[in-house]
């Protein structure tokens, strides 16, 4: 539920001679084409959940825009400084946080409630049905304002912090998180990289 972009941009902008604004404009459609080529698979299978993911997309596709346009009037040499702390930040954090298979979540918060932001999927792997339901519904609101203007900025997409947000965050199982991850990433990438084809 990642994306591609995260590993286009850094390969492709330190080891091929193209634009660095060329390279985030393309990192954003790589990442857009697998999360849509993942998404219809994930939400008819119960793992991508609609009413999830729409009230983060809709805060974060806003947000790239603005990312999207703050990077292009970035110096380039900026750009790399800072996508490569991104990285490397990635890395710790994936490192040193725990994969929370299934996050207790003990009670759901007013707005979560008010969104219906809870469901039911089949765990293939055990054949079990699984209910779930998030919480610190403001925090990951707030949380994906940011995501979005990274994912626009660096073209990288937005799955690597989508997924942690939606697991460690607010309490999504792993599987919904990865597979609502990739229904907002084909809303948040579409918009960023309007920017970069304009």
């Amino acid at each position: 539920g990642i994306g591609g972009g995260t590993l286009f941009v850094p390969i492709v902008g330190s080891f091929l001679p193209f634009h660095l604004d060329f390279v985030r404009g393309a990192g954003l459609l790589v990442a857009l084409a697998s999360a849509l080529a993942a998404g219809p698979t994930l939400l008819r299978s119960g793992l991508g959940s609609l009413r999830l993911a729409l009230p983060l997309a809709v805060l974060a596709s806003a947000s790239s825009i603005f990312g999207a346009l703050l990077g292009l009037v970035m110096p380039v040499a900026v750009v790399q400084m800072l996508l490569g702390s991104l990285v490397l930040g990635i890395v710790a954090l994936m490192f040193v946080s725990k994969k929370s298979e299934f996050p207790v979540v003990p009670r759901p918060d007013a707005l979560s409630q008010a969104l219906a932001l809870n469901g039911i999927f089949v765990d293939r792997a055990t054949g079990q049905a699984v209910p779930w339901q998030v919480h610190r519904t403001w925090q990951g609101l707030i949380v994906f304002t940011g995501i979005g203007v990274l994912a626009g900025m660096f073209g990288i997409g937005a799955g690597w912090a989508n997924v942690p947000a939606l697991n460690l965050l607010m309490g999504a199982p792993l599987k919904v998180a990865a597979g609502s991850s990739g229904v907002v990433l084909s809303l948040v990438d579409s918009s960023a990289a309007w920017v970069y084809l304009n």
